[in-house]
């Protein structure tokens, strides 16, 4: 039976008992029957045992064996280690690929396998059920999808190269946890993912009431201190126009902007820098720590040379490392989008029947913004992240176990006491495909092993690693940048001048194709003309107004065409009818 369970207690006694038992019957001090009595043992039983224990004493078993396994114990714990691997790699194996693979182990190392594995050239579902219950380190998990970039640029490199910049600036200035602030903006959208109901069990599709099947989205920037404070936030509407009205329901002192497109531009964070300027107060004389990312709109040279003027230092995250580095990301935001989940589906309710606009979200933002932002979950971000208090080691190995796809080391990595490691600088031209890996694995059967090799899942199915880098000067590669010193804002200055340069060069000669274009149309020459056909000078065809008896006309009705004389004298045929 595939799911036995015993019904007695037969097979499972110690095996010290058992000794014991048999030692009073073999000495003589009592029976079969009384010693089996006494030590609550089948009699059969414990005569079976003195008959084995008389032949081999130091050799003897006492109960059911175990069931038969593939692999031993540790076999299947260096299976379970690999498997844990790659799923720290974000390359982990579904449940089909482990059954491949500990197919293709048993091959390769010669491990004697029932027939149904050699049939289906996979393991079966019941070795895998019990394999997962005997490696309860394991389990079958949705993943979380994860892009290329995130992770592999989060390596031990780029880390270091920020926390020695931090290091840098919180020597120079004595920064405290006051003065230590990170910024950055986050889209709330009419339309959110409904949180989870009770309904009927075993019912396939359970609905929700959303506004529509897409949403319209509202930018929201957030500015939060080390110690657990924050400023009002400020908001960017998809709108030409911007009016006071839209944050009327909003949180407190927050403001709002608009635009077309409702994300950041350099406009709107020039102007909320104004603002945290307004209800900071910071000073050439106690200036403080500004953290964000690298955003385009966050690098113009108007709101660094605003920023450097009022004593705020503005440092940048390395690039697609701002979900472990950066304390919004890590421990505010995903509770606002909790909160802010609810009150929207309160409000669904409460008003039955109605569309959600990007008018109503300041007020489900007033009131889902707050609880996020409380201090216990603020002050956690900042320790989480390394930065408040200064943790350099906070990430292990096994934060940076993504990034071991590659082997390279960062092109600007000058710190001196770190190891090489597999590291990644640009994450975005490599070529990692394991599924090429797994299909060429099973294409190629595995080779028994000559001699005796170490059990190694590796071996039979190698880890994932990138390809060769593909060199490209399209983009510029950001890092960990301290924005608002001089050499860096003027580097900064010099590429935004060289775009906007390159941007008016393809303006003007847009213009001038599309000149030259209408040119040559007004320069067509007429068949039968030697001049070039005017169209503002040039005649109009004389207008010629027929009528026929057509067959499409409803009761006889004369039908009008205007036609001019060259459609008459070619005898074009209109609407499927000969003109006469």
């Amino acid at each position: 039976m595939r799911h036995y369970k015993k019904k007695t207690d037969r097979g499972t006694m110690s095996l010290d008992i058992m000794k014991r038992a048999a030692n009073e019957v073999i000495n003589g001090e009592k029976k079969l029957c009384q010693a089996a009595r006494d030590h609550n043992i089948c009699r059969n039983s414990l005569k079976r045992f003195i008959a084995r224990y008389n032949k081999e004493p130091n050799n003897v078993t006492f109960g059911y064996l175990p069931t038969r396994k593939i692999f031993t114990a540790d076999q299947e714990k260096s299976l379970s280690d690999y498997l844990l691997m790659v799923a720290q790699m974000f390359y982990g194996l579904g449940p089909k690929d482990v059954r491949r693979l500990a197919y293709d182990c048993a091959i390769k190392f010669a491990i004697t396998v029932p027939d149904s594995w050699q049939k289906n050239k996979m393991a079966g579902k019941d070795w895998m059920t019990a394999f997962l219950k005997r490696n309860r380190s394991l389990s079958i998990r949705k993943p979380e999808a994860t892009s290329l970039s995130r992770a592999t640029s989060f390596n031990r490199s780029n880390v270091h190269d920020f926390f020695n910049k931090l290091a840098q600036v919180m020597d120079k200035y004595t920064f405290t946890a006051s003065s230590v602030w990170n910024i950055d903006e986050t889209g709330v959208s009419t339309v959110l993912k409904p949180s989870k109901i009770v309904a009927a069990k075993g019912k396939r599709n359970v609905g929700s009431v959303t506004s529509g099947e897409r949403g319209t989205n509202v930018t929201v920037i957030v500015a939060i201190s080390a110690t657990g404070s924050h400023i009002p936030p400020m908001f960017i509407f998809p709108r030409k126009n911007y009016h006071d009205h839209f944050v009327r329901d909003g949180p407190p002192d927050c403001i709002g902007k608009a635009n077309p497109s409702g994300w950041v531009t350099d406009e709107e964070y020039y102007c909320f820098i104004q603002h945290f300027i307004r209800h900071v107060r910071p000073s050439k004389d106690t200036p403080i720590l500004l953290l964000l990312d690298n955003h385009s709109s966050h690098l113009c040279v108007k709101t660094l040379d605003l920023a450097k003027q009022n004593g705020i230092v503005m440092l940048s995250f390395p690039p697609h490392c701002t979900h472990k580095l950066q304390p919004l990301d890590v421990s505010v935001f995903g509770s606002f989008k909790i909160h802010l989940s609810r009150a929207q589906d309160s409000w669904m309710r409460n008003n039955a029947g109605k569309t959600m606009t990007i008018y109503d979200i300041p007020s489900l933002v007033r009131t889902a913004l707050p609880i996020a932002l409380s201090p216990v979950n603020i002050i956690k971000g900042f320790k989480a992240s390394g930065i408040i208090p200064f943790n350099r080691d906070i990430f292990t190995d096994a934060d940076y176990a993504p990034s071991n796809v590659t082997d390279r080391i960062s092109a600007f990595d000058n710190t001196e006491n770190i190891p090489p490691v597999n590291v990644i600088t640009d994450p975005e031209q490599t070529q990692i495909n394991q599924s090429n890996i797994m299909q060429q694995s099973r294409e190629i059967s595995p080779q028994p092993c000559t001699s005796k090799e170490v059990f190694s899942p590796e071996s039979v199915l190698p880890v994932p690693k990138a390809g060769l880098r593909k060199t490209s000067n399209t983009r510029k590669r950001r890092k960990a940048t301290i924005l608002t010193d001089s050499p860096e804002k003027n580097e900064l200055a010099k590429e935004q001048e060289k775009s906007k340069k390159r941007k008016t060069s393809q303006e003007s000669n847009g213009s001038n194709a599309q000149s030259a274009k209408i040119g040559h149309m007004n320069d067509v020459t007429s068949p039968g003309s030697v001049e070039p056909r005017d169209r503002r000078a040039a005649p109009r065809p004389t207008p010629v107004l027929l009528m026929c008896n057509c067959a499409h006309t409803a009761l006889g009705t004369h039908c009008l065409l205007n036609m001019d004389s060259a459609s008459i004298s070619s005898k074009k045929k209109i609407n499927n009818y000969p003109t006469t």
